[in-house]
C-alpha cells in the first residue's frame, strides 16, 4: 500500500518514522510540503495535483490541522477514489457527515481514530459498541495540555502562567494555546464522538467554559476540600434528546479521572448492556497520535471496515437537559444575579444549587462582562464526582 502524507510536522513525521521500521507492505512515496518548506527528502513535493492523479497512491494522510485548506484536500482526495485518514479534530467535527458520504460516493474509506484520545482506541471501541448498544453517556478527560495544566498545578502548587510555558516547552501546548485552555479542541473531540455514538450530525455551538481564569487559589481551595479540577467534555442522551457541554469539574480525590495525571486522558462511555467502559492512555503527542493512524491505515490494508453511519438521527440539542451544583469565583456584585436560585456562600465563593447548565453558561457570560477573571466548575451530576463538596462549618445560605 503506498502512501501520501500531506504537512511533514510533529505528527506527519511520526507516521514516517513508524512506516519506515515497520511493515513493509506499507510504503510512504509521497510527502506534500507548503513551498516555504524546504524539501529535504526525495518524497517530498509541492505539487498535490501529482499526488491526486498519481494512480499508485491508495491512501492520503492528512496532518496539515486546520480547517483550510485541508477540508478542500480531503475532498478532492475522496473524489479521486484515495482512502483518507486524518488526525484533523476540527475539519472531522465540522465536516464528518459529508467527508462520509462523499468516501461512500467513491468507494474509499475516511477515517479518524486520531483526532480523539491520542493513543487511546477510543473511535473504534466506541463504534464497536454503538453497533449493538445505545450509547447514553459520553464523558472524560479529552485534552492532554489542559490535563496537565491543571495537575501541575495541583500537584506541583504552581500558578497557570508558568505552568502552560512548561506545557509549550515540553511540546504538549501550541504557541497559541487557545484551542486547548479554552476548551475548543475538546468540544471538536466531544463533538465527533457523540455524531459516532448518536449517528446525528452534531450541533453548532456547545456551552463551553474553559480554564484560561482558573487560578492558584482555586486549586488550593479545591484541594482544601479534598476536590481535583479536571477539565471534562461531557454528551448525555435521554430519548431524543441530547446534551453536550465542555467545562471544568471536581473530583473526589480518589475518582479515576482526579488520579489522571500529566497529559494522560481518560475517557468513558455507557451502554445499556455493556455499562460502563473507560479508556485510559496518552491523549497527546508525536508517536501516540502517529500509532493511531497507523492502525488506521492498518485497517485498510486489511480491509477492516469500521462503523457505517448515516448521521441522520433526528435528536433534539438540549444545553438544559443536565442539572446540576457549580461553584463561582467572582466579584460579589455579580452574585445577585443568582438570586432567583438557591445558592450558598463558601469562603467568598458562591455555590448554586440545581441549575440547567445551558442557564448556568448563559449566566456566566454576564458575569464575565463585569468580571473577566471570573471562573466557575461544576460540582455535580457525574458518576465519576462526589456528591458532597465544599462543605464548610461558615456557610451562609443566601437563596
Amino acid at each position: 500500500m503506498k502512501i501520501a502524507i500531506l504537512g511533514f510536522g510533529t505528527i506527519g513525521s511520526g507516521i514516517y518514522d513508524i512506516i519506515a521500521n515497520g511493515d513493509t507492505r506499507m510504503r510512504v512515496t509521497a510527502i506534500f510540503i507548503r513551498p516555504t518548506h524546504p524539501a529535504t527528502m526525495p518524497e517530498m513535493t509541492t505539487d498535490l495535483d501529482a499526488i491526486l492523479n498519481d494512480p499508485t497512491i491508495d491512501v492520503i494522510v492528512e496532518t496539515m490541522g486546520g480547517l483550510h485548506p485541508a477540508h478542500d484536500y480531503i475532498l478532492q482526495a475522496l473524489q479521486h477514489g484515495k482512502h483518507v485518514v486524518t488526525a484533523n479534530k476540527a475539519v472531522v467535527a465540522k465536516y464528518l457527515p459529508e467527508f462520509t458520504a462523499v468516501a461512500a460516493q467513491h468507494h474509499v474509506q475516511f477515517y479518524f481514530e486520531a483526532t480523539t484520545g491520542g493513543g487511546i482506541p477510543w473511535i473504534r471501541n466506541l463504534e464497536r459498541a454503538a453497533r449493538i448498544d445505545q450509547i447514553d453517556t459520553i464523558e472524560g478527560i479529552f485534552n492532554g495540555t489542559s490535563n496537565y495544566i491543571l495537575d501541575q498545578m495541583q500537584r506541583a502548587h504552581l500558578d497557570f502562567d508558568p505552568v502552560l510555558l512548561a506545557a509549550k516547552d515540553m511540546g504538549y501546548a501550541e504557541a497559541d494555546p487557545s484551542a486547548d485552555i479554552d476548551g475548543e479542541d475538546v468540544v471538536n473531540k466531544l463533538k465527533i464522538s457523540a455524531a459516532l455514538a448518536y449517528n446525528m450530525a452534531p450541533p453548532r455551538d456547545v456551552p463551553t467554559f474553559g480554564i484560561r481564569n482558573v487560578s492558584k487559589a482555586d486549586i488550593d481551595f479545591f484541594a482544601s476540600q479534598h476536590q481535583v479540577l479536571r477539565l471534562i467534555g461531557k454528551s448525555k442522551r435521554d430519548g431524543d434528546h441530547y446534551s453536550m457541554v465542555v467545562e471544568p469539574r471536581l473530583y473526589s480525590e480518589t475518582a479515576l479521572a482526579a488520579n489522571t495525571f500529566e497529559n494522560f486522558n481518560l475517557i468513558r462511555l455507557h451502554g445499556q448492556t455493556i455499562g460502563d467502559l473507560q479508556f485510559y492512555g496518552q491523549g497527546a503527542g508525536k508517536y501516540p497520535t502517529a500509532n493511531a493512524i497507523v492502525q488506521d491505515l492498518y485497517d485498510i490494508l486489511e480491509n477492516a471496515p469500521h462503523l457505517d453511519r448515516s448521521f441522520d438521527q433526528p435528536l433534539h440539542f438540549d444545553a438544559n437537559l443536565n442539572v446540576t451544583d457549580y461553584v463561582l469565583r467572582a466579584d460579589p456584585m455579580t452574585f445577585a444575579m443568582f438570586n432567583d436560585r438557591e445558592t450558598e456562600i463558601v469562603n467568598d465563593r458562591l455555590v448554586i444549587k440545581q441549575i440547567p447548565t445551558g442557564d448556568m453558561h448563559k449566566l456566566m457570560r454576564g458575569v464575565l462582562a463585569i468580571d473577566a477573571d471570573a471562573f466557575m466548575a461544576t460540582i455535580g451530576d457525574s458518576e465519576l464526582a462526589a456528591k458532597d463538596v465544599l462543605h464548610q462549618q461558615d456557610q451562609e445560605v443566601i437563596g
